[in-house]
């Protein structure tokens, strides 16, 4: 591993500009996914800079929105009484993140900012529209969720920013989500995974929202999906017309893990059973 300075800011405004003197330096939290690349010479960065005692950029606040700081860590979510009170699929998928040693220190905003298809975590906040905050030294700016991901390993992050602020609105009561993943193994990366959230107002749709990972060049939400189940009272002969078209309409590729032609099989697989799982119907 090539030697690199390390800095260790006690302020986002002191982090920021350690980035601006060294453009080519990356920041790390958690490290858990970073120090791989590093070590596996995918990146050569001439310094790292730790955010680990940045303390704005930690914990969960609740005003008009929630608020997630980018440094909370993945036990720190699943511990958090807020979250797994009105956003309980972030908690869910947030368990299925590796292990118990690396969910200690991996931060949320680490695992948005690899920008793995894969990612956890990402599913659970796009269906629930979430925003990002990017700081500079300049000053922040905020956009939705699903424009952050540019393809595997990529954001439209600038050079000069780093994520800070992860921010959820608020919840209904009508709402009704889940989060399914296929793996190979307990803590593999998703061979595919569906976050599926409903609104309901009897047996009819008011809204829908359907992400998926591991199936396209980024976490994707399936607005097909989403514009079949809304405003339709779901029934079995739909949920197999929404198995079709998000098996359709995802664009996979093969690897290690599983086959193109698998992965759209399963994606639609999950959507569907999203769909009898959330609404108490028998799979026979």
């Amino acid at each position: 591993m090539r030697g690199f300075d390390y800095f260790k800011p006690r302020s986002l405004e002191e982090a920021l500009r350690l980035k601006e003197t060294t453009p080519d330096a990356r920041f790390i939290a958690g490290g858990t996914d970073l120090l791989i690349k590093i070590k596996d010479k995918e990146l050569r960065p001439s310094a790292l800079i730790s955010l680990r005692s940045v303390k704005q950029l930690e914990g969960v606040e609740v005003n008009k929105f929630t608020r997630i700081g980018a440094l909370t860590t993945i036990s720190d979510i699943i511990q958090n009484p807020v979250l797994c009170e009105s956003y309980p699929v972030l908690v869910e998928a947030s368990k299925r993140v590796g292990s118990i040693q690396v969910r200690n220190v991996a931060s949320i905003g680490g695992n948005l900012c690899n920008c793995s298809p894969a990612a956890d975590t990402a599913l659970p906040l796009l269906i629930y529209n979430a925003k990002v905050r990017l700081q500079s030294i300049q000053g922040s700016r905020e956009m939705p969720l699903s424009e952050f991901f540019k393809g595997p390993g990529e954001s439209c992050l600038k050079s000069e920013e780093t994520l800070t602020d992860i921010l959820l609105g608020p919840t209904t009561v009508n709402r009704k989500a889940i989060f399914l993943k296929i793996g190979r193994v307990k803590m593999d990366l998703a061979i595919a995974s569906v976050a599926l959230m409903l609104e309901m107002e009897g047996e009819r749709c008011q809204k829908a929202r359907v992400a998926v990972g591991s199936a396209a060049p980024v976490p994707l939400r399936l607005s097909k999906v989403e514009e079949l189940l809304e405003g339709e009272t779901v029934s079995k002969e739909l949920a197999g017309e929404a198995q079709k078209v998000a098996s359709e309409v995802v664009a996979p590729i093969s690897d290690i893990r599983a086959s193109e032609g698998y992965r759209r099989h399963i994606v639609g697989v999950l959507v569907r059973h999203a769909l009898e799982n959330m609404l108490g119907w028998s799979r026979a």
